[in-house]
């Protein structure tokens, strides 16, 4: 009975490892080259046994005596799950746009590092919001949405169907638009100081033109940014959280 049953689980298993694994290849965090492929490739095969006996009921049945069917299922997999994953990571790039918006607010624009959360150089006022947004993820228990998420993926988008590219399409157009939304809203604060600021300066520079304005007032931007940003700080990621957990619940089921 064992020898029977054994093909069938293996390809089930398969299934369910394409999408997840695409996934968990994109996924913020996870998905970067700093993270070596044993403990990304680790993590995909653990959440594949976790999810194995929530979503095996939903997956085609009497795959393992047709692979040209099973290999056409394999390839939708892999897409959705590339899909999710990019979107996934579209939802994180909120704070990377706040990031560069705040820092040329506030003179900081040519102070750049490297953002662990997303494997490229940015603002470095963008990768100190991605990281404490990651760490807010887990002290705030939102990663279990997103493992729910991940679950009922597989009810929004079931597998064996024809892949719904429409949507996908409307979702990342949707979830772009949304993002440079809460984007400009986290760094909304810094955008009226720097307009009402420059203004100031402005005025200042015509009633004393022999006074070097900018250059004196540089460190003043910097350092009244920077009092302004550790004051909102918990207002920004609020917000950002927020943003995250409904952008989250769209794939669980209701």
């Amino acid at each position: 009975m064992i020898i029977n049953i054994a093909p069938e689980v293996t390809v089930l298993f398969l299934l369910l490892f394409a999408r997840l694994g695409a996934m968990v290849m994109l996924m913020p965090g996870l998905g970067e080259q700093a993270v070596p492929a044993r403990i990304r490739l680790a993590v995909a095969l653990l959440l594949t046994l976790i999810f194995y006996p929530l979503t095996a009921p939903l997956l085609p049945t009497g795959l393992a005596g047709d692979p040209p069917r099973l290999i056409l299922l394999l390839g939708q997999e892999l897409v959705v799950g590339l899909a999710l994953g990019l979107l996934t990571r579209m939802l994180m790039a909120a704070t990377q746009i706040a990031g560069a918006t705040i820092a040329f607010q506030i003179g900081l624009s040519f102070s750049q590092t490297v953002d662990p959360t997303m494997g490229q150089q940015g603002a470095i006022i963008g990768s100190f919001l991605a990281v404490t947004g990651m760490t807010m993820i887990f002290l705030t228990d939102l990663h279990h949405v997103a493992l729910a998420g991940l679950a009922g993926s597989y009810r929004v988008f079931p597998p064996g169907e024809f892949i719904p590219v429409g949507d996908m399409a409307d979702a990342a157009v949707r979830t772009a638009s949304e993002v440079f939304a809460i984007g400009v809203r986290i760094s909304a604060p810094f955008i009226v100081f720097g307009l009402v600021f420059s203004l100031g300066l402005g005025v200042l520079a015509k009633l004393m033109p022999q006074l070097q304005v900018f250059f004196l007032a540089m460190p003043v931007t910097i350092f009244v940014g920077l009092v302004l940003f550790a004051l909102l700080l918990v207002t920004m990621m609020t917000v950002y959280l927020g943003h995250l957990e409904s952008g989250l619940m769209r794939l669980v089921p209701r």
